[in-house]
């Protein structure tokens, strides 16, 4: 199978290396490509400095949304059996990406997503994170009727059928728990994995308690727009 990683990476210089380098040390085959989201620093030519990988730049900054969108219709379009989402700070560990594409490959699920509450961890959200994940957990998992533990994730694999999906249509803003409930009103098959997941150690994260609450009410909104039928779980 092809499998194309997509990293989105706004800023990411001091780590884009090492997500990468992190991927290619327990996977060789994965093509990887970075979508450098108008970064105002080196991230552009430090992941192009890396040994195979493709490096799309967008001239105006689409934020996270238009970021991945961008990988899956490069995907869609170039034929990939699978994608995998890993985000460019360096938070998600490449060890983990054999475990979330193996769910893929053998045909449980449509969407695996790396999940840091499945088992217990060392991982510690921010006060702000915190309130997000506990939240929409709780929501996604009675709307879709599957308990799902990590709806804010940005560790995942998905099948063709999920890529064609979301190369049409992906949320722009905060779009991690949408696209799930999105997935599961078009009958997409949904896996949880736990894998591990490292302290940010460059750049900032953009969640504040105030954007989060922000974060909150507006996801709310966009998930109850979403027409629900033909919801299915594991």
């Amino acid at each position: 199978m092809k499998v194309l990683v997509i990293i989105p990476a706004y800023n990411e210089a001091g780590s884009i290396r090492k997500v990468v380098r992190s991927i290619r040390a327990f996977d060789t085959s994965a093509d990887i490509l970075v979508i450098n989201d108008a970064s105002k620093d080196d991230t552009a030519a430090e992941a192009a400095g890396e040994e195979g990988v493709t490096v799309i730049s967008l001239p105006i900054n689409l934020g996270i949304g238009g970021a991945v969108q961008t990988g899956y219709k490069y995907a869609c379009a170039a034929g990939y059996d699978i994608a995998v989402q890993i985000d460019g700070d360096g938070q998600h560990d490449g060890k983990d990406l054999g475990k979330v594409v193996a769910g893929v490959t053998a045909g449980e699920a449509d969407i695996v997503v790396g999940s840091r509450f499945v088992e217990k961890s060392g991982y510690t959200p921010g006060l702000a994170r915190s309130i997000g994940i506990r939240f929409f957990s709780k929501l996604v998992s009675k709307m879709i009727k599957m308990p799902v533990t990590d709806t804010t994730s940005g560790f995942r694999a998905i099948n063709r059928k999920g890529i064609d999906l979301f190369a049409h249509y992906y949320p722009g803003d905060y779009p991690e728990v949408e696209t799930l409930v999105y997935a599961a009103s078009r009958g997409l098959k949904i896996k949880e994995v736990s894998v591990d997941m490292k302290q940010r150690q460059y750049g900032k994260s953009s969640i504040s308690l105030l954007n989060g609450l922000y974060y909150i009410v507006k996801v709310t909104i966009m998930l109850l727009l979403i027409p629900r039928k033909n919801y299915e779980g594991l």
